[in-house]
């Protein structure tokens, strides 16, 4: 029998949300995630079979998760995507209440999925668009698929997977002299406009929060040209979010350096080679691939995988330290780790 109870850390803080790496593959290059020549990919033995990513997924929907987002790499380059929407949406609580699945993605097989990952139970997308100029794009991404991107993002519209959300990483000299521009292309369109504080989750490790743009000169921007309303009840979410002249469309900054969320975190992390992790940040990890590949009984192995969980939380720090001098920047690069 599944082991029940709830996933709480040594904080109090119960956690609903889980974040699972379908792969750390990439049809893109961005300079904030990797360097040119990418990085070392995880040996596909290593990798989480479908059946065993639903047994994780199922085990932590009995002990308390909620929602669940499907990351990478691109998750959708993952050939049985569809299928792995579809078994996790068929997933309930002990309660009866469904889980609900989203995804993020860079768009550019949304053109062929979109359809069927809705049909399969996917509800929304996050879609990473740092720039709507094409040169720029290929600067940052290292390959010219602007196009793509937009029709991707069209595509998810079109399907109906709502909100659709628009994610932009700020960065100086690089897009930051877009972020109203990009608050219009959203806002015209119906999407939901995401800033982020670039991260020290680079493979090239080459972060420097000097040249940080801050969640403060994002604001100034967006006040020059837009009415902000502050939207109440945040409550765990990563986004602070501003109504736009408004309403009802809104904008938001992940101000993961400047303002972290972490006192009301409730996210946890699988890596698609089947490493617990409690934050992006952490140095530790709690294996479930030698559990789920046990040859013990069903009931022990489902205890097992409880248990990582449960050790997975209690090892959870009030906060990731990046302002910290002795904070250490993760061994595994964003596309590694899942977002």
């Amino acid at each position: 029998m599944t082991p029940r109870g709830g996933l709480v850390d040594r904080f109090g803080r119960a956690h609903h949300d889980l974040r699972i790496s379908l792969t750390d593959r990439c049809s893109l290059r961005c300079t904030y995630c990797m360097p040119a020549e990418g990085v070392p990919w995880l040996a596909r033995s290593t990798m989480l079979s479908t059946e065993e990513i639903v047994r994780v997924a199922r085990v932590g929907v009995d002990l308390g998760i909620r929602e669940i987002r499907l990351t990478g790499g691109e998750p959708l380059l993952r050939v049985d995507v569809v299928d792995v929407v579809r078994r996790l949406t068929a997933l309930t609580t002990p309660e009866g209440e469904p889980v609900e699945v989203s995804l993020t993605t860079n768009a550019l097989r949304m053109p062929a999925l979109a359809a069927p990952l809705r049909d399969a139970g996917l509800t929304r997308v996050n879609i990473s668009l740092d720039t709507l100029d094409r040169a720029k794009f290929l600067q940052l991404t290292r390959r010219d698929k602007l196009v793509e991107t937009l029709a991707g993002i069209a595509a998810a519209d079109a399907a109906g997977l709502h909100p659709v959300k628009i994610n932009a990483v700020a960065m100086r000299g690089v897009n930051d002299d877009e972020i109203v521009a990009l608050t219009r292309f959203a806002v015209d369109r119906g999407y939901q406009m995401r800033f982020i504080e670039q991260m020290p989750l680079d493979g090239g490790h080459t972060w420097d929060r000097k040249v940080m743009v801050t969640q403060a000169e994002m604001l100034e921007q967006l006040t020059s040209a837009f009415t902000l309303t502050e939207v109440p009840g945040r409550g765990a979410a990563p986004a602070e979010l501003w109504y736009v002249d408004g309403g009802p469309h809104t904008v938001g900054v992940i101000a993961s350096v400047t303002a972290p969320f972490c006192g009301a975190c409730d996210r946890l992390r699988l890596t698609a080679d089947g490493q617990l992790r409690a934050c992006l940040f952490s140095q530790a990890e709690v294996d479930t691939r030698e559990v789920l590949r046990s040859d013990e009984p069903a009931d022990v192995v489902d205890e097992g995988i409880a248990a990582a969980y449960r050790r997975c939380l209690a090892g959870k720090k009030a906060g990731h330290d990046i302002d910290d001098p002795t904070f250490l920047q993760p061994n595994r690069p964003m596309s590694a780790i899942g977002g």
